[in-house]
């Protein structure tokens, strides 16, 4: 399989061929950076971890040259963070037995730009020949330019392909989806295997170290998640995600992502209102 930019790149952490680590995959998830995946679709993960039958493999969009830096990459150029966060993508991919890990190489830039289909033809190759069952990628009501950019171009590929995965999810990263109503949410327990989900992050050291604490914060959140998840009853688990079911919005071509998003938010509000009314 050959790939379009030419820093591009896929590793194979078993040293599988690339056609045949795509053939497996039956869990995958687009996101725009590098350490993404690992807190958005470490369902996906956790799923497949040791198993024969699962296999996930991530797709990371950008090079992640824009990251902020301080302390010991304080004075890293762009090419030597997008070398070092490359490095620890396949570190994570290593240690979580992914399936591949493809790096698409493409500036922040390319991604955003509403007129470049280059990057929605690429993802649209990969997933031809994935065949995915499940994807996980960004939700649009995501605060990050980039992250939102990234999930409009994979629902376009989704949507030029003759055979979509059964389940496609919107998760969180730039943004909590615990404003959404209860029945609205997918949620994940992804509660167990908590070395694992500590040391996939803990790789990123250039995030952690360099000013961004995402091991500590999205360990909190996935408790807040499970703690807060229901008012009158005991929790369940200690660790849960929220997504966004974008499966429809996949299947209905001419679905407008933008009223999409909205109609969960028109539902919150709505939500919010009569609550107040009843007893304000």
């Amino acid at each position: 399989m050959k790939l379009w930019n030419e820093r591009a790149e896929i590793f194979v952490p078993d040293g599988a061929s690339s056609e045949e680590a795509l053939a497996r995959t039956t869990h995958m998830a687009v996101a725009a950076h590098q350490d993404d995946i690992e807190i958005m679709a470490y369902d996906g993960i956790a799923q497949c971890f040791g198993r024969a039958d699962r296999w996930f493999t991530a797709v990371v969009v950008t090079n992640g040259s824009g990251s902020p830096r301080s302390g010991l990459y304080a004075g890293y150029s762009d090419e030597e963070m997008m070398r070092v966060r490359r490095e620890e993508q396949k570190k994570a991919a290593y240690i979580g037995g992914y399936s591949a890990v493809i790096m698409l190489d493409y500036p922040s830039s390319d991604v955003k730009d509403p007129a470049n289909t280059q990057v929605k033809d690429e993802l649209k190759k990969i997933l031809e020949m994935a065949q995915t069952k499940y994807l996980y990628t960004h939700n649009p009501a995501d605060k990050h330019d980039t992250h939102v950019a990234v999930t409009g171009k994979t629902v376009k590929a989704l949507r030029e392909l003759d055979t979509v995965p059964d389940k496609v999810y919107g998760c969180e990263v730039w943004r909590s989806l615990d404003w959404m109503r209860d029945d609205d949410k997918v949620k994940f327990d992804v509660a167990g295997h908590d070395n694992l989900a500590a040391a996939l992050l803990g790789v990123f050291d250039s995030q952690i170290c360099g000013g961004k604490r995402y091991d500590l914060a999205t360990a909190g959140r996935r408790l807040a998640n499970a703690t807060y998840a229901e008012s009158h009853a005991v929790d369940d688990t200690d660790a849960m995600i929220y997504a966004m079911d974008l499966t429809p919005l996949v299947k209905d071509r001419d679905a407008d992502i933008s009223a999409y998003v909205r109609a969960y938010i028109d539902r919150f509000t709505q939500d919010v209102t009569d609550r107040i009314k009843r007893f304000v």
